[in-house]
């Protein structure tokens, strides 16, 4: 394992405990991100990155008991959490690197993706592997609670030129990766940045 995944894992694990008591009022953010995806009842869904399986359950909700949800996260403990909130009854929880990901191309009409992007070690590569694993012209959604703004407010930074959600920076980073930006939109209340599978 790489050491950017033993710090992401190391990161994640000391927090898995209290994630969501951390961000309690973050469902209603989820919910809009999932319904601006676009997803129709049968679609197959996955949560690239999903942590907690935060949204697991509006992922369910939008592709019914016909579709497929799959969770993935590199965090033992994330996953364990999810499990402890009941929310794999959602979806299927894989222990997996999205660098990486042990799925046929094609297989997934569309990726979620909640605060995954600043986490990844090789963006253009591991936006590349979701693109894989998603047939031509379905849909990805890179997500966050809040916004650039707001998140650099609460860790106590300044958002920098190079951050990778600018728009400036993510529309050329999307497009080298097989995706073509569709939408973008940073608030205090979300980030939220859509795209459709070129090819």
């Amino acid at each position: 394992m790489s050491d950017d995944h033993t710090h992401v894992q190391e990161f994640f694990t000391a927090r898995a405990a209290d994630w969501d008591k951390r961000f309690p009022d973050d469902g209603p953010a989820y919910a809009a991100a999932v319904a601006d995806l676009g997803l129709r009842p049968g679609d197959r869904v996955l949560d690239a990155g999903c942590g907690t399986g935060r949204a697991l359950p509006p992922l369910r909700a939008a592709v019914g008991p016909s579709g497929l949800v799959v969770g993935v996260d590199l965090t033992p403990a994330m996953l364990a959490e999810a499990v402890r909130a009941g929310r794999n009854a959602d979806g299927r929880l894989l222990l997996a690197d999205v660098a990486a990901l042990p799925l046929r191309p094609g297989v997934f009409d569309a990726a979620f993706a909640a605060g995954l992007i600043a986490h990844l070690p090789d963006p253009a590569e591991n936006l590349r592997e979701l693109a894989r694993v998603v047939c031509p012209g379905g849909t990805l959604a890179l997500f966050h609670p809040i916004g650039r703004a707001a998140l650099a407010a609460r860790q106590g930074r300044r958002i920098t030129p190079d951050d990778l959600r600018a728009e400036a920076n993510l529309r050329p980073l999307l497009a080298g990766s097989g995706w073509r930006m569709t939408s973008y939109a940073d608030e205090d209340a979300r980030f939220l940045a859509l795209a459709v599978r070129e090819g």
